[in-house]
């Protein structure tokens, strides 16, 4: 939930702009998933530009100040495993992301990037696809969502999907500078738009092959996080940021394979949701913290204690395309995620479920 913080700071752009255009060595920006699904970094310098993730050494921090590891036995190790341009240093300097280990060469328990690879290094000759619609919040630094009136509400919902014009889209330049980075950067973005309620909105990632989906999406997200530092204004991943009724923001994730996309493809999607149904619970554990409060049967959403599907619902657990159903293939939506998700975990159980399950 959105709360008060301390003053924000606004970086002085003007005078941070001749450091930035002095010529230096190519700086290395590692990016991990901390003990509470966020985002930590520290920066490193290399002696030249990256070519590839075998030039990208080890490297380590204290565990212990990130919930990931006792202060005893503190030290955690970061592995290399994709990396990005960097829209913010530019010229060879790179982002990178990376798995967490233990000093033992175990993957830290928060390390959901791992358990995900091996499945779908399993189920390859599938070739799945994802795509997922990340929503979040902007807010200011008074607590309130950002460009509300002061001492009261914006009216109803209804205006603001996909709005245009003052008082019904808020923050639109720093949502184009997102998504600008992030093209920048070889984040494969898809899209954006303004969402249902006022400073609400959600970017698009993917279709990416399963294995990749986890990397771009943890990306963007730090991309927007650290372009909004600069705006002085804060991002929340929160399912319901505010009660009463504003709808709440979700992960919505479209998924496909190579059956579904095939002739006859929805009969194989069919039989994946009787698969997604039986283990329906299973799927909210790691469906995002707090998702009871967003999943409720209103606000375009599913009820969080059943399990529902059709084509074109919105209120549904599992929405198919109209233009899926037509074709008789394609991909189908599941729009139970929350907004906090690890896109790891659910790519995973997703894979998981659907492909490597009796």
């Amino acid at each position: 939930m959105a709360h008060q913080g301390l003053s924000p700071y606004h970086t002085h752009a003007d005078l941070l702009q001749k450091y930035m255009e002095l010529p230096q060595g190519g700086k290395i920006q590692a990016v991990w998933i901390d003990a509470e699904n966020g985002l930590r970094c520290k920066t490193t310098t290399l002696d030249g530009p990256v070519s590839s993730i075998d030039d990208l050494k080890e490297w380590n921090f204290d565990g212990s100040s990130t919930g990931q590891a006792e202060g005893a036995n503190s030290d955690v190790f970061l592995r290399p495993a994709a990396y990005f341009r960097d829209p913010f240093r530019r010229g060879d300097n790179i982002i990178v992301i990376c798995e967490t280990y233990n000093n033992d060469g175990t993957p830290n328990k928060y390390n959901h990037r791992y358990s995900c690879m091996k499945t779908m290094e399993a189920a390859s000759k599938s070739d799945p696809w994802f795509g997922l619609e990340q929503e979040y919040t902007i807010f200011g630094s008074d607590g309130r969502p950002y460009g509300w009136p002061v001492g009261g509400f914006p009216g109803p919902q209804g205006p603001y999907y996909c709005g245009v014009g003052a008082g019904k889209v808020f923050a639109r330049d720093m949502i184009e500078a997102h998504y600008r980075a992030c093209l920048y950067a070889g984040v494969n973005i898809s899209g954006i738009n303004a969402e249902v309620m006022p400073s609400q909105w959600e970017f698009q990632v993917g279709p990416c092959a399963g294995k990749d989906m986890g990397d771009h999406l943890w990306m963007a997200r730090y991309l927007l996080v650290r372009i909004a530092e600069e705006w002085g204004v804060t991002v929340s991943f929160h399912p319901k940021p505010l009660q009463g009724d504003w709808n709440g923001a979700g992960c919505h994730t479209n998924y496909s394979t190579a059956e579904t996309r095939s002739d006859g493809g929805m009969k194989v999607i069919e039989e994946m949701i009787k698969k997604l149904e039986k283990r329906h619970m299973q799927h909210i554990e790691v469906y995002g913290s707090d998702n009871d409060l967003r999943l409720t049967g209103r606000h375009e959403t599913g009820h969080i204690g059943q399990f529902s599907w059709g084509v074109a619902n919105r209120g549904s657990s599992i929405r198919v395309p109209k233009s899926v159903a037509l074709a008789g293939k394609g991909y189908f939506e599941d729009r139970r995620p929350a907004s906090n998700i690890d896109p790891y975990a659910v790519c995973d159980i997703m894979v998981q479920t659907t492909l490597l399950s009796a």
